[in-house]
């Protein structure tokens, strides 16, 4: 089965790790999109993805759940308040 190509949509500290807040990114399930995402993006992304909530096309996402074509994938940081 061919990976599918999903939006990734980054936010606060993960859009800031990235550099960028959207990008296109091949995967099967939403494990493998968040992992290409941090091979793509690095060590600081990756710390951020670990602590942050996935939401696909706007509900609560598992690793497991797949990803077709044009999801969209939404990395969501923790906000602190002060």
């Amino acid at each position: 089965m061919l990976a599918a190509v999903a939006v990734l949509r980054l936010f606060a500290s993960a859009r800031e790790a990235a550099g960028t807040g959207r990008a296109t990114v091949p995967g099967s399930d939403v494990r493998e999109v968040l992992e290409t995402a941090c091979a793509r993006y690095g060590e600081q992304f990756a710390a951020v993805v670990a602590r942050s909530k996935v939401w696909v096309n706007g509900e609560p996402a598992s690793p497991n759940d797949p990803v077709r074509d044009d999801d969209e994938v939404a990395v969501l940081p923790p906000v602190s308040g002060g």
